[in-house]
């Protein structure tokens, strides 16, 4: 059979069954990559041997490079810049500490566990620290799951391979030029760390801007306004490849130039892209999952079983533990933010790199990184739906609202509570609302709260106080705002309150909570007026 027929039979597959599956992925503990890459393995050489695949073969490097630099521009499209502006240095804890603690741990493992040498534990370390938004994207999406805890493991899924990428390609260079004088150092890191962003930046920025000009002079049809932001993004990367930088650091940095320069793309790309991606993605682990099921036979399988375990199972948690030493959340939270680092198909790319450099023992490396992805596939995604519906099963029957799902944001998670917020009374909230200039009443009560309240306040707007931020991002500011929970929990509220005072409302607190008012006044049926969002 040839291989033209064989591409297009794995293509219509990946198609077609992820279509097919997708109901059945959403309610069972599985996932898609549980499901292509095990496809791959029953496809490949250790398998049914339709698939014949080497870590070289040149549609294997097509289909990662494609994959990977859609999924960093994306990301960094999607990035809440304004979030990150006004508090980059928490993020930065899980972004910096946090995943240099990752790298050493894993690569003092790997030194003793799996034998390799200081600098190739540092790559397998540094490998292994990428968290895999693909396997994440379940959780990040589960709307049981308070957004704070959600967002933070958005920006670690979404910005933790801008960290590891650098570091990786510098080790990289230096396994590939030990014993070589020929490497001029202050050029390559020149061009990985100034010129390539610089790139990336100006191939973003530029085109999107050109792209807004000529849609508002010409009308540009949605569909190829579509096709030309798949074309900034491997005009990024060949822009960085064009330069001896890095193309992969250039895309990311032309999808953060969208996003910093207030440039907008049209919607219809965010959505073909995406599922551009999707397709490219769950092909690459079609792609992966045969070269590895001839691959694994190379190593010895105990060792690189136990690294996995020592690095998902203890090392991620611990570090991520660390740095969560002082947010604001609950137990559980922390346990289920540890265990949720995932590693999956950025890490198997970024070990194709290594084997595309001609790296020494590059094979050995990528085998090793296949076993952890394996672990972590399966773990991860088996265990996604019913951790995640224990976790939401406790913050909706919880006797006292959760920190963690007071805020709307990872950043949240770190401020100091709010002590100097305005509260009224029932009594003055029932005057102003009887006036011809009434304040606009936020239902911030926490999700179990609200189940076992009987109502809410008359004219209510039902906002989870986790999804204030975007609530607001759309509310009138010419109208006072007053937010309620339920008492004695006034901590809802009061965080509510200062938040909104912070973008620019007049806000302040119900003092007693709804159940303060509900002792005065009536109340109305629950969903009257309500808006929740997702």
């Amino acid at each position: 059979m040839s291989q033209l027929v064989i591409g297009m039979g794995i293509i219509a597959i990946v198609l077609t069954v992820s279509a097919l599956a997708s109901g059945l992925v959403e309610r069972a503990p599985l996932s898609f990559p549980i499901i292509f890459l095990g496809l791959g393995f029953l496809l490949g050489g250790g398998g049914l041997k339709v698939i014949e695949i080497n870590p070289h073969n040149q549609l294997l490097e097509i289909v990662a490079t494609v994959s990977l630099s859609l999924v960093l521009f994306l990301d960094a499209v999607k990035l809440q810049v304004d979030e990150l502006k006004s508090d980059w240095h928490i993020p930065f804890l899980t972004l910096g500490p946090g995943t240099i603690m990752v790298i050493l741990g894993v690569a003092l493992a790997a030194y003793l566990i799996v034998g390799t040498t200081p600098l190739q534990s540092l790559l397998l370390g540094a490998i292994l620290a990428s968290t895999d938004p693909v396997v994440l994207r379940d959780i990040v999406r589960d709307e049981r799951i308070p957004r704070s805890v959600r967002r933070a493991l958005g920006i670690e899924g979404g910005m933790n391979d801008i960290v590891v990428l650098p570091i990786v390609l510098i080790l990289i260079a230096i396994l590939s030029a030990q014993g070589s004088e020929d490497m001029n150092w202050p050029l390559f890191f020149f061009r990985i760390l100034i010129l390539s962003p610089a790139v990336g930046l100006a191939v973003g920025g530029l085109g999107a801007n050109l792209m807004g000009r000529a849609d508002a002079r010409f009308g540009i049809r949605r569909e190829y306004q579509a096709l030309y932001g798949i074309g900034l993004v491997l005009a990024s990367f060949a822009a960085g490849q064009m330069i001896d930088g890095d193309g992969f650091l250039a895309a990311f940095f032309a999808g953060l130039a969208v996003t910093l320069f207030n440039v907008s793309l049209c919607d219809c790309f965010m959505e073909y892209g995406e599922v551009t991606a999707e397709m490219m993605m769950l092909l690459a682990f079609v792609l992966f999952g045969a070269m590895l099921s001839t691959l694994l036979g190379t190593i010895t399988v105990v060792p690189a079983l136990a690294l996995a375990v020592v690095a998902l199972v203890f090392i991620r948690p611990a570090s991520l533990g660390i740095i969560l030493q002082k947010a604001k959340m609950s137990n559980t939270a922390r346990l289920f933010m540890g265990w949720f680092g995932p590693r999956g198909l950025n890490s198997l790319l970024l070990a194709l790199l290594v084997v595309q450099a001609g790296a020494p023992d590059a094979e050995k490396l990528l085998a090793i990184t296949g076993m952890v992805v394996v672990v972590s596939v399966l773990a991860h995604g088996i265990t996604a739906t019913p951790f995640a519906t224990v976790y939401a099963n406790r913050v909706a029957k919880a006797q006292l609202t959760m920190a963690e799902e007071r805020e709307s944001s990872f950043v949240g998670l770190f401020e100091p509570d709010a002590n100097e917020i305005r509260r009224i009374s029932p009594d003055e909230l029932a005057a102003q609302l009887a006036s011809e200039t009434p304040p606009l009443v936020l239902d911030v009560r926490s999700r179990a709260h609200y189940e076992r309240d009987e109502g809410q306040i008359p004219d209510s707007i039902r906002v989870l106080p986790d999804q204030i931020e975007d609530w607001a991002s759309t509310a009138p500011k010419d109208r006072p705002i007053v937010a309620y929970c339920t008492c004695p929990d006034e901590a809802s509220s009061g965080r509510v309150s200062r938040h909104l005072e912070t973008l620019g409302f007049q806000a302040s607190a119900l003092q007693g909570g709804y159940k303060a008012w509900e002792a005065k006044y009536p109340v109305e049926p629950k969903g009257m007026a309500a808006v929740q969002l997702a």
